[in-house]
């Protein structure tokens, strides 16, 4: 039955345990007596709730506090083995897949590594399947068992109500390819494991926003720097982030062609592919035969050498330049959404690192507008390679907390009865 704001007792029980589980996942151990002024229910509604999540096996004990003259308070915990995510990386240099309990622990991960320019549609969809394959039989873990396996992908992601999500990946060859009906044809899932697919920046920008440098914020920038560069936009409005095409913003009229096509996109001249295409062009030696990461590293140590040798003129320069560019690219995000922080990830981002940021940082002031660029911060994140992985968990893991801590449904086979549903909703708490 509905209240007078349209919301039934069911959607209320589910808030309430949403709200409890949440304060435990992120401020937990806590007490009973402290999850009522953290909540804002009710000592009576948090006693009914953790009695519900306890018997359902998400909340269960961690010890005791001292209490102010009276008996020692109970600490509550959730309970890291009460569910379970995969998370996968579809990245451009390897896919990564990982196996995550509830508190985001690492249990089993799997890779695959890419060739160069290659993401064959059928390649890829075969290297997730096998890898939650081979991270379930690492743990032996019940497939059943899963909350859902989240995916972070290059490109913009279409949510449809008949092909599920489809991905329209530009700079990698895929024009709106049905990932999800395609992963779903012959899975190693159930059919009531939850497939959630988005795009990797926004992965990435959850992740740190829930675990890294972006807690706290209310509104937060977070930058993918790979072999192209994303970002992704939070704000009090769009809490889970939203994924802004950044990376093919035209910073150059009839500069350098872009992976997309198109001529001047940011990413032509931000991005570790482009960087290392920029300095083959310009005499430098880029090694033969390895993948993007290694050559990367191959023209840091070229630009900034250890062993007090002089530095290769043309890697500085492009790197110098390549952090000129960010910079430029990151004063429009500054000018256009005013954020407090921005968050640089990525493994280019982090690979680059303190000695990048300086520059970056200098150049991104000098380009934006004086009001907002004094009130934002420019700093690397926090969760190093494996945040895409880990932010794609955290979609189900999202979904799941939405619910109240209650596994998805399956569809019933026929109707349910009004009756019934009128009953259900009227259940005392």
């Amino acid at each position: 039955m509905a209240g007078r704001n349209g919301r039934t007792v069911r959607d209320l029980r589910r808030a309430n345990r949403t709200a409890v589980l949440q304060r435990l996942y992120f401020d937990g151990p806590l007490s009973r007596f402290e999850l009522g002024p953290a909540t804002g229910l009710s000592s009576g509604s948090v006693s009914n709730v953790v009695a519900d999540l306890v018997a359902d096996g998400l909340v269960e004990e961690a010890g005791s506090v001292d209490s102010d003259g009276g008996r020692p308070r109970t600490l509550l915990r959730v309970a890291p083995a009460s569910g379970h995510m995969i998370g996968v990386d579809v990245g451009e240099t390897r896919v990564r897949v990982e196996l995550f309990d509830l508190t985001l622990t690492e249990l089993a991960r799997a890779e695959r590594p890419l060739a160069p320019q290659r993401h064959d549609v059928d390649v890829i969809v075969g290297h997730v399947r096998d890898g939650i394959a081979e991270v379930l039989a690492t743990a032996g873990l019940p497939p059943e068992r899963l909350l859902g396996a989240g995916i972070g992908v290059p490109g913009i992601v279409e949510h449809t109500a008949d092909r599920g999500a489809v991905v329209h990946g530009q700079t990698i060859g895929w024009d709106a390819v049905p990932l999800e009906a395609l992963l779903r044809a012959g899975s190693p899932l159930p059919d009531t494991v939850p497939w959630l697919i988005d795009n990797g920046a926004k992965t990435l920008g959850q992740a740190e926003m829930w675990f890294g440098a972006g807690r706290g914020a209310r509104n937060a920038v977070v930058v993918l720097f790979g072999s192209g560069v994303g970002a992704s936009l939070v704000t009090p409005e769009a809490e889970q982030g939203r994924a802004v095409e950044w990376g093919h913003l035209t910073v150059r009229v009839r500069g350098r062609r872009c992976r997309c096509g198109a001529l001047g996109c940011l990413e032509a001249y931000a991005g570790a592919e482009s960087l290392l295409a920029r300095w083959r062009e310009e005499g430098g030696r880029v090694p033969e035969g390895t993948d993007e990461e290694t050559a990367l590293t191959a023209m840091l140590a070229a630009a900034y050498p250890a062993d007090g040798a002089a530095a290769d003129p043309v890697a500085l320069a492009v790197l110098e330049e390549t952090a000129e560019y960010l910079g430029a690219g990151l004063s429009d995000l500054i000018n256009l959404f005013q954020p407090e922080r921005i968050l640089i990830g990525g493994w280019a981002g982090l690979q680059l690192g303190a000695r990048f940021l300086p520059a970056v940082r200098r150049h991104a002031v000098s380009y934006a507008l004086r009001h907002p660029a004094r009130k934002v911060t420019v700093d690397l994140g926090r969760l190093g390679p494996d945040a895409v992985t880990v932010g794609a968990a955290i979609l189900p893991l999202a979904d799941f907390f939405a619910r109240g801590g209650r596994r998805p449904e399956p569809a019933p086979e026929y109707p349910v009865p009004a009756w019934r549903t009128a009953l259900e909703e009227r259940a005392p708490h």
